[in-house]
C-alpha cells in the first residue's frame, strides 16, 4: 500500500513538470509526511491541479470517516468495488508527489519495518495514479516487481505518457478499455525509480521537513524525537 509521501514542489514547478493549464490559486505549504485526510495536490483532465483530501469518500457514504480501506484503490479490483467502482468510470487522476515512502516487510531481505523513500532517480515529480470524488482522492496500488517487490509487496501505479490522456479523459467509460491501460502500468525501472533507506523519524506523522527524505545508511542509530 501506499500509506505516506512527500509533496514539496511549487505549483510553478508542478505547472511546468506537467505542462499544466490551470492550477489553483492556493498553494498548499511543502509536507514531507503526507498523511491520510491531509490535502493533497490532485491532477484531473486539462491537465490541471486541484486540492482535494486524501482517503475517498464516496456519495453513498452515510459519514465522511476515511478508513484505511479508502486511501488505496487495488489495481486488480478498482473496476469492481463499491467504494471505487464509479469514480474508476470517469474520475481518474494522478497525484504528484516528490516521491513516497513504504516499509519493509518481512518478505523482504531488508530489516522488518524499516522505512524507504522511493523517489525518480531524476528528481522529477511521480504522478501516482488514482481515483477521485467529492473532493477526495484515493491512490491505485498494483504487485510491486523488480527492486521494489524486496521492500512491500504493493506500489503505487505509474503509467506512461502515452496513456496519460486517455486515463484523464472523463468521457472514456469502457471498463476494457481501462483495464487494458492499468495492465501497461510501468516497472519500478521503467518508472525511473530508487528506493533510499530513511530515518524512523517519519514514522511519527508529527514529524515534518526536508530531513526526513535524506538517505541513511541502514543500522544508524536513530531515534523518533
Amino acid at each position: 500500500m501506499c500509506g505516506r509521501f512527500a509533496t514539496s514542489k511549487s505549483l510553478d514547478l508542478l505547472e511546468e513538470e506537467f505542462s499544466l493549464v490551470d492550477v489553483p490559486a492556493r498553494e498548499l505549504p511543502p509536507n514531507w509526511n503526507t498523511a491520510p485526510t491531509q490535502e493533497v495536490y490532485v491532477m484531473t483532465e486539462g491537465p490541471k491541479i486541484e486540492i482535494m483530501r486524501w482517503g475517498l469518500i464516496p456519495s453513498w457514504a452515510k459519514s465522511d470517516f476515511v478508513s484505511a480501506h479508502t486511501i488505496n484503490a487495488r489495481s486488480e479490483s478498482v473496476h469492481e468495488k463499491p467504494s471505487f467502482r464509479q469514480a474508476f468510470k470517469s474520475r481518474r487522476c494522478f497525484i504528484p508527489a516528490d516521491g513516497y515512502y513504504e516499509w519493509a516487510t518481512e518478505l523482504g531481505r531488508f530489516p522488518s519495518k524499516h522505512p524507504f523513500f522511493i523517489h525518480r532517480a531524476d528528481s522529477r515529480a511521480l504522478a501516482m495514479a488514482g481515483v477521485y470524488e467529492n473532493g477526495t482522492v484515493a491512490i491505485i496500488t498494483k504487485e510491486a516487481t523488480g527492486s521494489l517487490a524486496e521492500i512491500h509487496h504493493r506500489m503505487p501505479l505509474f503509467l506512461p505518457n502515452s496513456e496519460w490522456k486517455r486515463w484523464l479523459d472523463p468521457q472514456l467509460s469502457d471498463e476494457s478499455a481501462l483495464r487494458t491501460i492499468i495492465s501497461e502500468g510501468l516497472s519500478p525501472e521503467q518508472a525511473h525509480l530508487v528506493a533510499d533507506p530513511v530515518s524512523t523519524r517519519v514514522n511519527k506523522i508529527a514529524n515534518n521537513g526536508a530531513e526526513l527524505i535524506l538517505p541513511i545508511e541502514l543500522g544508524e542509530q536513530e531515534t523518533l524525537l
